[in-house]
């Protein structure tokens, strides 16, 4: 079955995406997705060419425990943005979509408005079910949609685990959505998430919910100032807000700009993109080595012989792993 990178030149694919040519983007981040060799050959070109012309956008993370309503608030925020005059292009992370169907493009279709606004794009994980694959395809897509024009883009993580940290480590802001439902408000969430944050948000104040959503974001901001050192150039603080009804997402989008504001005159915001594309360097050597491993007979060889060691208790975890690498250093 024929694929972009069967059909496209670099030269189409580079033209189309600057032009801002919808099509034409789909087409290139359908090429930047591809697990073939070729089409990741003609990926990196384009990439290389369309490098220049990226990294203008504001680079916001999204994360939000099940049911905080990420996509309703995403949609809102969204229609405000486009409706001041920016492009918005929302990507997501989802290494558990090969195991859940592909959840986002549930969320996708629950951003009713923005789904169809010409100054909107959103676009969903592969389904690739890893965490690397999906990253990489995430930050790639993110130099892609910068070059088509696009000055916002906002990173969904949908998955579990360490999805939070890879979005943290690709955005410039990272925001989590909270919900007000328990009496315990930090009960279920992780204090490396915390960490992470730039900025809480507690979604669906709306309602009978408003005040306590209200008390949440006050304990929030509490926990955060213990989180943080005091001498921290950004104190995170959490706020209200409801995606639903549009209360308090401006004031929300105003504290993303306070904290791009805060981080860009320390200087910080280009030593953070600097230090992700270190990260990002390395996180790239160790998927390559790692899939060449996996593709040396004689590494594979050694690593069957040696798993049955592993596994009777004969010989230790880092001897067999040891007598992998020389295999695979000799071939």
């Amino acid at each position: 079955m024929s694929s972009p990178a069967d059909t496209f030149g670099l030269d189409a694919y580079v033209e189309g995406v600057l032009a801002g040519d919808r099509t034409m983007l789909a087409r290139a981040l359908t090429l930047v997705e591809s697990t073939r060799a070729d089409h990741q050959v003609l990926a990196q070109e384009m990439l290389a060419a369309l490098l220049p012309r990226a990294g203008n956008s504001q680079r916001v993370g999204i994360t939000g425990v099940p049911g905080a309503g990420k996509s309703t608030l995403i949609d809102t925020l969204g229609m405000q943005l486009t409706g001041a005059g920016h492009k918005v292009a929302v990507l997501a992370v989802d290494p558990s979509s090969s195991r859940s169907g592909g959840s986002i493009l549930g969320d996708k279709t629950r951003m009713e408005k923005l789904s169809v606004n010409e100054s909107a794009f959103i676009r969903p994980s592969p389904t690739s079910g890893t965490l690397g694959g999906v990253t990489r395809a995430t930050r790639e897509a993110m130099v892609v949609v910068e070059a088509a024009g696009f000055d916002v883009v906002l990173v969904e993580t949908v998955g579990v685990g360490q999805s939070e940290t890879a979005v943290a480590n690709m955005v410039d802001c990272f925001v989590v959505l909270m919900l007000a439902r328990t009496g315990d408000q930090l009960q279920g969430i992780k204090k490396g998430v915390l960490e992470l944050a730039d900025i809480i948000a507690v979604n669906k104040a709306d309602g009978d919910n408003a005040s306590e959503a209200g008390r949440a974001a006050r304990e929030l901001t509490d926990a955060m100032h213990l989180i943080q050192p005091p001498d921290a150039i950004w104190q995170p603080m959490a706020l209200t807000c409801s995606g639903l009804t549009g209360q308090g997402v401006s004031q929300l989008w105003d504290e993303i700009e306070r904290h791009r504001t805060c981080m860009h005159d320390a200087g910080l915001i280009a030593t953070r993109r600097a230090t992700q594309r270190v990260d990002w360097m390395w996180s790239m050597v160790n998927d390559q080595l790692i899939s060449r491993l996996k593709s040396s007979g004689a590494a594979q060889s050694v690593a069957a012989q040696v798993t049955t060691e592993v596994i009777s208790g004969s010989m230790t975890a880092s001897r067999a792993a040891e007598a992998i690498l020389q295999a695979f250093d000799q071939d």
